[in-house]
């Protein structure tokens, strides 16, 4: 018995996960065969209906073909130049006359019979009597010609009663090749004379059953899903059979996609039921794994985490003997953990940037203000050399300092040493620091160096304050703009049911006006941050100039009516589209309407206008304020700056002066052009905005169809 090896065990968690697993995946086959089963069956009804309205369409098509042979029958038959040329005689006249009329109509032939001799032809020569007699009446008939199968009509010619006008139009190849393109499906004529040479097979058994069916026969083949319908001639016999084919391969192909994409949801839904199972096993096991992991947590330095608690008393001692492991290994580590926070306080605390290097200055440790001044992750930059990483501005003759004036290498020798040196940046451009080196202390040797260039940081950090405080500004914005709108609404409510409060109204849409300014300013106030760090780039796409000058109309409305000025909106319609960012070109618009309103006395008229040329766009802003002083210019589009005489128009609403410095960047960057000039009394901001590629918008066009 000693020498008998214990049976293995299953453990509970495997046990768990295998039956939940199990039971799923039959499940999931069961409903995966009723499903693919299903999936093949709609997929044939619905192959079938496509060929059956495919065949449909190409009957349609004959019909109508037929009708147009008639209806040429007729128009001949009423030509006077036909009665004139027969009464004259004229053979070789008639015959040309036919050949054009046939080829204007499109007909295989045409001909005129005279007591029943064909005395003119235009196109090829057919048995014209059976053709007439098999169409007679006036309507127009299929008949069956030696191995041909042609439409033939005939009409009495209006000229001459004694003579008949016969005209046919041959059910050939290509006109086989134009019912498919009508139908979208493959089309096929086949002459029911021409029987006898069927092949036997399902082919052949549908057609037979389509001969003594009225409407037709549809069926599935092994390679083709085929739809055939009858043509019958003038004595109502089929003359011949209309077959439409759909192949079987495109809709296999989609029933396996289909079928893939059941497999692997089947997959998914496998591969969650083994997950939820390995969740109920956790649940079940989770005592012994929560220690097995405090101990491996312990293993790995983490003496934060307490020890969870377990029950059990075999259980619960263990879990008490690890808690009290941890909590002396946490009381022997906790003063050098904090003497280590002091002194990475201290070095991430400060603005200067320090490293340290070792005896060959390879850098060894980084503060985050060194890394930021230097463009580098503090472990990208562990264990290179530091020239490598500061890359100082060669000196004469293309000599780096790190050669012959490294301050690092005159303090190992001169103690404490401090120099000024230029580093190039990632980007290319300089900036002037002052490093401090200190001498070794044992292996390690610490330098302090600062940026000098104070007024590129100060520009920097004002940006970034700006860039944030304007995008925090957004947010509460966005939800006083919505609540102004409800609050709206439901004054609008009141006032049908109360009265109306116009008061209450005044007031509210004075704060419209003023979050709409704010807005206005918020935006100028990012749009001007995104500017200047690099930052605004445009989405391209094709662009409504109607659209986003309603939108900045729509936009703009409440300010304008604040100071009861109206605005006149004359523009070419309908306005070509231009290239750009929809977005940006509103803003541009906004501000342009903003700006007029500012300036424009109240009580006077706002106009945009447009004008639309071969190669571009022009629209502009017009108002009726004091004008453009001389000498403004190009200046008025300078950031924060004003034009001179401006300011005392309308001092309550002066601005910073960033909204027609960013119309002027949003124009440019649309390869557009914006000016300014004075229109009688006013002021006119012109903008000027490349037309659309006609390439693009024909590529687009295609693309949409």
């Amino acid at each position: 018995m000693r020498g008998m090896r214990s049976p293995r065990r299953v453990r509970l968690s495997t046990l768990l996960i295998g039956l939940n697993a199990g039971l799923v995946l039959l499940a999931v086959i069961c409903v995966s065969i009723a499903g693919v089963r299903l999936l093949r069956r709609l997929a044939d009804e619905q192959a079938l209906a496509r060929v059956r309205l495919a065949g449909a369409n190409a009957l349609q098509a004959v019909e109508r073909s037929a009708r147009d042979v008639g209806v040429s029958a007729h128009l001949l038959g009423e030509r006077p130049t036909v009665g004139r040329l027969l009464r004259e005689g004229d053979a070789q006249g008639l015959a040309a006359f036919l050949e054009r009329f046939r080829q204007t109509s499109r007909l295989s032939g045409c001909a005129v019979l005279v007591q029943g001799r064909a005395v003119a032809v235009g196109g090829r020569s057919f048995p014209w009597m059976e053709i007439a007699r098999a169409s007679r009446g006036g309507s127009s008939a299929l008949v069956a010609v030696a191995d041909r199968l042609v439409l033939g009509a005939t009409s009495p010619l209006v000229a001459s009663p004694d003579a008949t006008v016969v005209t046919v139009l041959v059910l050939d190849d290509a006109f086989a090749q134009a019912l498919a393109r009508q139908a979208g499906q493959p089309v096929e004529i086949l002459p029911v004379a021409g029987r006898a040479l069927w092949e036997e097979g399902p082919r052949s058994r549908l057609r037979e059953a389509a001969l003594e069916v009225e409407r037709g026969a549809a069926g599935k083949l092994a390679d083709v899903y085929l739809d055939v319908r009858t043509l019958r001639g003038a004595r109502g016999g089929a003359v011949a059979l209309l077959e439409t084919a759909l192949p079987t391969a495109p809709v296999a192909a989609s029933l396996a996609q289909l079928i893939q994409v059941l497999l692997a949801i089947s997959l998914a839904v496998v591969a969650v039921a083994t997950a939820s199972g390995w969740w109920i096993s956790r649940r079940l096991t989770g005592p012994v794994g929560a220690l097995t992991s405090a101990a491996a947590r312990i293993g790995r330095g983490d003496f934060a985490t307490p020890v969870p608690r377990v029950a059990g008393k075999e259980l619960g001692v263990l879990a008490g003997t690890l808690e009290a492991s941890r909590r002396q290994l946490l009381r022997l580590t906790s003063e050098l953990r904090q003497r280590q926070a002091e002194g990475e306080a201290v070095l991430t605390g400060i603005s200067e940037g320090v490293f340290s290097v070792d005896r060959d200055r390879k850098i060894r440790y980084l503060n985050p203000p060194a890394a930021r001044l230097l463009g580098v992750a503090p472990e990208a930059a562990l264990g290179r050399f530091c020239g490598d990483v500061l890359q100082p501005v060669e000196g004469a003759g293309g000599v780096r300092p790190c050669d012959d004036q490294c301050p690092i290498l005159h303090a190992r020798f001169r103690g404490a040493t401090r120099a000024t040196e230029r580093l190039r940046s990632a980007d290319g451009s300089e900036r002037v620091v002052v490093i401090t080196s200190a001498p070794p202390s044992e292996e390690l040797q610490f330098q302090v160096f600062s940026d000098e260039t104070e007024q590129e940081a100060a520009r920097r950090l004002r940006d970034a304050v700006l860039a944030h405080v304007s995008h925090e500004f957004k947010t509460p914005l966005a939800a006083q703009h919505a609540s102004l709108e409800l609050l709206r609404e439901r004054l609008a409510g009141l006032d049908e049911s109360a009265g109306g409060d116009e008061p209450t109204r005044a007031l509210l849409r004075a704060v419209e006006r003023g979050g709409l300014r704010l807005t206005q300013l918020v935006d100028n106030l990012l749009e001007s941050a995104r500017i200047e760090a690099g930052h605004a780039s445009l989405r391209h796409g094709s662009v409504a100039l109607d659209e986003v000058v309603e939108e900045a109309v729509e936009m703009t409305a409440p300010l304008i009516e604040q100071r009861g000025q109206t605005l006149e909106v004359d523009l070419p319609y309908p306005l070509p589209e231009v290239e750009g960012d929809a977005p940006r070109l509103t803003q541009v618009f906004v501000n342009l309407l903003a700006n007029a309103q500012k300036y424009a006395p109240a009580g006077s008229a706002i106009r945009i206008g447009g004008e639309v040329r071969p190669e571009v766009v022009l629209l502009w802003v017009e108002d009726e304020g004091p004008g453009l002083p001389a000498g403004a210019g190009r200046s008025l589009f300078e950031r924060f700056l004003r034009a001179p005489g401006r300011e005392e128009a309308e001092p309550e609403q002066s601005g910073m002066g960033l909204g027609l410095w960013i119309v002027q960047s949003i124009v440019e960057r649309h390869r557009g052009t914006v000016e300014a000039r004075r229109e009688g009394s006013g002021t006119r901001v012109r903008v000027t905005l490349p037309r659309r590629p006609p390439a693009a918008r024909t590529g687009e066009k295609g693309t949409a169809a």
